[in-house]
């Protein structure tokens, strides 16, 4: 199996303008999540490692009482690589999900991600 390529410095930051709040920083990909409280953290740290897990591909997660951070980086290429950014896109549309208009699912009374 061949080695996956890294991405140089400006393609990263050429595919972070399509990822709103996330920035290129030691050598990962990164984004903080504000959330509610210790249930919000909980709830997003579960659904990014339920997406992390499906991709066989890895997450550093730092969870707070208010806040999730993520940072994405593939080891085995020591850099950021094409799967990094599949990852945070799944994360980001998991994570600051909206319920359709005029669905019958009401959603949380109090949203427990701020974004």
């Amino acid at each position: 199996m061949a080695k996956e390529q890294s991405l140089s410095e400006s393609e990263i930051r050429e595919r972070l303008k399509s990822l709103s709040g996330w920035a290129f920083e030691n050598g990962a990909i990164r984004r903080t999540y504000k959330t509610d409280g210790w249930r919000g953290s909980m709830l997003v740290a579960n659904a990014i490692a339920f997406i992390c897990e499906s991709a066989d591909h890895h997450a550093d997660l730092t969870v707070t009482w208010p806040s999730v951070g993520v940072a994405l980086s593939t080891h085995s290429a020591g850099g950021i690589t094409a799967k990094d950014f599949e990852v945070a896109g799944l994360i980001e549309k998991l994570t600051l999900m909206k319920l359709p208009e005029g669905s019958s699912l009401k959603g949380p009374a109090k949203p427990f991600v701020q974004g």
